[in-house]
C-alpha cells in the first residue's frame, strides 16, 4: 500500500506538468494467459483484472488523464468457450455493483460503450444504475468497452446515413458518440498490455491519430507506474497529425 501511495505521490508530479488532458485507452490484454502460467483457472485472471482496472482508475485523474476507455469485452469474444465468457459477464456485473459507489465519491463518470441486448437482464440493470449514479462525475470519464466492436459500430452509424450526401467527419463522428452512447471522443494514446501489436476492432475511428504503446506486461500486472510512463513517453513525441516536425517549419 506504501508502494502504491508514493507512485500515486509521484503520479501527481506528472500531472502537474502535463499542459492537455488526454484521452487514454487500453485493450486490457492478456489475462486468461497470466492465470495459466501460474496453473490458475482463466476466470481467476480475469478477476486480477478486474483488480487491475481498479487501481489504474485511481491514478489516471492524477496523470492528466480525462478519459479513460478500457477494452473489457470484444464482441469477438462470444467465440471463447461459454464458461469463460459467463464468468468474465458475472466478473463486470460483480465490478459495476462494488464500484459504482466508489465512482460517485470519486467524481468519476462511468459510461458503458457497445451493445447491451446480448448481456444478462442483471449486468443491464446495474449498467443502467451506474449510469445513472454517476451521470455528474467531472473527474474522470470512465468508460468500459463490454459486447463492443468498432467496425459494428462505424457500420450503425453509416446505416444511419446511407441516403445522405455530403455528411461532414464532425458530423459522422458525434452520430458514432450517439451510436455507443458513451460518446467519441479522438483517443490520444492507445496501450495494449499482453504483448500483442494490434487493435483488434477496437475504436478505429477514434484512433485515427492515437500514438501507440504496445507493452509486454500482461493486464493483472498493470500498475500506476506503467501508466505514468506510457503518459510520459506520449508527452515526449511530437504529434504531426500530418503536418511537419518543429524543425522542418522553422
Amino acid at each position: 500500500m506504501l508502494m502504491e501511495n508514493m507512485i500515486v505521490d509521484r503520479a501527481h508530479l506528472v500531472a502537474a506538468h502535463t499542459a492537455v488532458k488526454v484521452h487514454v485507452a487500453i485493450i486490457c490484454d492478456g489475462n486468461g494467459r497470466w492465470a495459466t502460467s501460474r496453473g490458475l483457472p482463466r476466470s481467476e485472471g480475469h478477476r486480477a483484472g478486474a483488480e487491475a482496472a481498479r487501481r489504474i482508475i485511481r491514478c489516471a485523474p492524477h496523470l492528466g488523464v480525462h478519459t479513460l476507455t478500457l477494452f473489457a469485452l470484444s464482441s469477438a469474444n462470444w467465440q471463447r468457450p461459454p464458461a469463460e465468457v459467463d464468468a468474465i459477464l458475472g466478473i463486470l456485473e460483480e465490478y459495476l455493483l462494488a464500484e459504482t459507489s466508489h465512482c460517485l465519491e470519486g467524481g468519476v463518470r462511468l459510461s458503458i460503450i457497445g451493445r447491451r441486448d446480448r448481456l444478462p437482464a442483471a449486468l443491464r440493470a446495474a449498467i443502467g444504475d451506474a449510469e445513472s449514479l454517476t451521470a455528474k462525475g467531472m473527474a474522470l470519464h470512465l468508460r468500459l468497452a463490454i459486447d463492443y466492436s468498432a467496425r459494428q459500430t462505424i457500420y450503425q452509424a453509416a446505416s444511419k446515413f446511407y441516403k445522405v450526401t455530403n455528411l461532414s467527419s464532425e458530423a459522422f463522428g458525434n452520430l458514432l458518440a450517439e451510436v455507443q452512447r458513451g460518446g467519441s471522443t479522438e483517443v490520444d494514446l492507445l496501450i495494449r498490455t499482453g504483448g500483442e501489436q494490434r487493435l483488434s476492432d477496437f475504436l478505429l475511428w477514434e484512433c485515427a491519430f492515437a500514438e501507440f504503446v504496445f507493452l509486454p506486461k500482461r493486464w493483472p500486472d498493470f500498475m500506476p507506474v506503467d501508466l505514468r510512463n506510457a503518459v510520459l513517453e506520449f508527452e515526449r513525441r511530437e504529434r504531426t497529425r500530418g503536418g511537419l516536425p518543429r524543425e522542418c517549419t522553422v
